[in-house]
């Protein structure tokens, strides 16, 4: 199956169609589903690989948590102009334990056959992906490359958007623009927030081809962050009051910048992104992310490569710090906190779609660190090698 064939399947699955009841005069009320079942682990005892804002993660011994997940969803429809819809997800996420979260729950207004309105809890429109990012059967790989989609914590806005789609000969435009607060918790009990976050989202569609522009922008805050607290402290209690105030994230501006673009074309498939995160703050540093994928469609079977890369856009070191003294060991722990997580990853993978709505996948990262131990959890000392990551498991849609 290709996969806007792929993604026409989710899409009409989500909307509700495998489950539907209607009462006279009532609303129809649809309910559908995603998951996946997958188990993950690592060729060393070292670090932990994890998934964005996942509290624990694998190493040898194989875990299914990082890259399982369950979705909900239901949609009522009123009437020709109003439906509401609502989503719930289970995986692990900010904590080492399975739990369920609300992902979307929004009120829907059709003004016309190309324009709507959306109010209530909505996804946020931060990468390519975005509103089927946790779908694992809409994308070919297991999972989004670390690489751009650990940029911003935050799936979802508490907020308002307006959605217009025009066809313009072959060439269907989506824009959507939309405004609100969104929230994540991130881990070690820590809060990020984004108030107001602001998003712009165009997507061209013509034939095997799609390219997307997206842009966040918001006012962003930490909270609860107890190492970082204690850092600030400590600086301002020795003096150096400007470090704290470089360092701290309360109401510091933040951009995230991105483009897309996917390919599929007879049997041939290529993905690409490029992402720039943009900040005020010394330790939200600026950064530069992408990542392209080419897979070849054999029937129902379709390996695949990606490669994907993070590299640091501002200095990884807080210039006039003593590096010799007793206050040697915080300098330290401000370099340390003013790096990115710099990693690059290849990565190989096989798809095979066994049945219409679900599909085995099987995918090695091999995924080497910079100047750090990247993306990876729990690091011992020193830790720099590189690290393969293997995972396998079922994508499915009902």
């Amino acid at each position: 199956m290709n996969q806007p064939l792929r993604l026409a399947l989710v899409s009409a699955i989500l909307a509700g169609f495998s489950m539907s009841s209607h009462a006279a005069d009532g609303p129809t009320v649809t309910i559908s589903g995603f998951g996946t079942a997958a188990l993950t682990a690592t060729d060393t005892d070292d670090v932990e690989f994890s998934r964005p804002n996942q509290q624990a993660g694998v190493r040898k011994s194989p875990r299914p948590g990082v890259d399982s997940n369950l979705g909900i969803q239901g949609t009522a429809k009123m009437n020709n102009w109003l439906s509401f819809t609502v989503q719930g997800l289970a995986r692990k996420n900010a904590t080492d334990s399975w739990g369920a979260e609300l992902s979307w729950a929004f009120a829907k207004f059709k003004i016309n056959d190309e324009m709507a309105i959306r109010v209530g809890r909505i996804g946020m429109p931060i990468y390519m992906i975005s509103d089927f990012r946790q779908v694992g059967y809409a994308n070919t790989m297991i999972r989004p490359p670390t690489e751009v989609y650990r940029q911003v914590n935050g799936d979802s806005f508490d907020g308002v958007d307006l959605v217009y789609q025009h066809s313009f000969g072959d060439t269907t435009l989506t824009a959507q623009a939309g405004i609100g607060n969104m929230k994540a918790k991130v881990v070690d009990g820590a809060k990020v927030t984004y108030k107001p976050a602001t998003a712009i989202h165009i997507v061209a569609e013509n034939g095997p081809f799609t390219l997307r522009f997206g842009r966040a922008d918001a006012k962003v805050t930490v909270e609860d962050n107890k190492a970082l607290d204690g850092l600030l402290a400590t600086l301002r209690r020795v003096g150096l009051t400007q470090v704290a105030q470089d360092l701290s994230i309360t109401d510091v501006d933040g951009s995230f910048t991105s483009v897309g673009f996917t390919m599929d074309y007879k049997n041939i498939l290529v993905q690409s992104e490029y992402a720039m995160r943009r900040t005020d703050s010394r330790i939200i540093v600026d950064t530069n992310s992408y990542y392209a994928m080419f897979g070849y469609r054999f029937g129902k079977v379709t390996p695949y490569y990606f490669y994907g890369d993070t590299k640091q856009d501002s200095p990884r070191t807080y210039a006039g710090l003593p590096t010799s003294g007793p206050l040697a060991p915080l300098a330290a722990g401000v370099n340390g906190v003013v790096k990115a997580a710099q990693q690059s990853t290849n990565a190989v993978g096989v798809r095979w779609d066994f049945h219409k709505s679900a599909a085995l996948k099987v995918q090695v990262d091999h995924i080497k660190p910079r100047d750090g131990a990247g993306t990876f959890l729990r690091a011992k000392p020193g830790f720099k090698d590189t690290v393969n990551v293997y995972a396998a498991g079922i994508d499915f849609v009902f």
